[in-house]
């Protein structure tokens, strides 16, 4: 049975294995009014990493907190855009790192102001001199151990939207909370889901609806050196909450603004 848990509520448990080992993993969803953003694409991963990391959920009870926290919340925000967060733990219990024997996992709830949204001329990025490393049974889950993210994250200056992490070979991997797509030519290019810590709902959508809309698009490693090839037209950094975002200058090089990805696809069309 699911344990729903208010996050402004102090019924969160000291136990949690969640708190306790990272034992979890979370969704952010863009909400507007009682509707959310890619809600299936969210649905359909928060089951998929949970049964990845053998944590039971019914997806019904997810749809259903989705539901109830639109009823709760949108009032407060007056008609603005808003963020719910979901976080799947798999509860209390076990000695240590082993598993408890029943499972029962909790559903801790929370909500938060929209972000501001970026300038649609483009932003500001860097890479992080913090390597990223993927554990490949653990790969694209968006899990509650985000250390790595969290340590990129201290060399923030300021001046840059996100700071883009690179593998062991230096190749472009994904921002600390975004993943990242490539226009070259005609073709479009993302890293492989295998080479992700996150890979992201708004990811799944653009892959999908690039291909339904007759585009070539690629999963491949992503070398820096793409970015001052001959046909480079773009680096766009995506997620669930602030979208689709265009570099403008990465690494202190200016780059090309192609708006091409945001007028091809648009994922407020999928408000459930």
């Amino acid at each position: 049975m699911l344990n729903v848990i208010r996050a402004d509520s102090s019924d969160i448990p000291a136990a949690d294995r969640g708190l306790a080992y990272g034992d979890g993993l979370f969704e952010t969803i863009r909400m507007r009014g009682r509707q959310a953003v890619l809600r299936r694409l969210h649905l359909d991963r928060m089951v998929a990493d949970a049964a990845r990391l053998g944590i039971p959920v019914d997806r019904r009870d997810l749809d259903a907190a989705i539901t109830q926290a639109g009823f709760d919340y949108e009032s407060g925000f007056e008609g603005f855009d808003w963020v719910l967060k979901l976080i799947l733990t798999r509860g209390n219990g076990g000695r240590g790192y082993r598993l408890p024997e029943i499972c029962q996992p909790h559903l801790i709830v929370s909500v938060s102001a929209m972000p501001a949204l970026p300038d649609n001329g483009g932003v500001v990025a860097d890479c992080s001199r913090f390597p990223l490393t993927v554990n490949p049974q653990l790969a694209g889950i968006k899990t509650l151990n985000r250390l790595e993210q969290v340590m990129a994250s201290r060399e923030f200056t300021g001046k840059e939207f996100e700071l883009i992490m690179r593998d062991s070979a230096g190749n472009l991997v994904e921002g600390t909370r975004t993943n990242l797509f490539v226009r070259h030519g005609d073709k479009w290019l993302t890293p492989p889901a295998g080479s992700l810590a996150v890979a992201g709902v708004m990811r799944k959508y653009l892959i999908d609806c690039l291909r339904e809309t007759g585009h070539e698009i690629r999963e491949e490693t992503v070398p820096p050196s793409i970015l001052s090839l001959p046909g480079f037209r773009g680096l766009y950094l995506t997620n669930s909450v602030v979208g689709i975002v265009p570099v403008r200058i990465m690494s202190g090089v200016d780059l090309p603004v192609d708006c091409g990805l945001e007028t091809i696809c648009d994922p407020l069309q999928t408000l459930e």
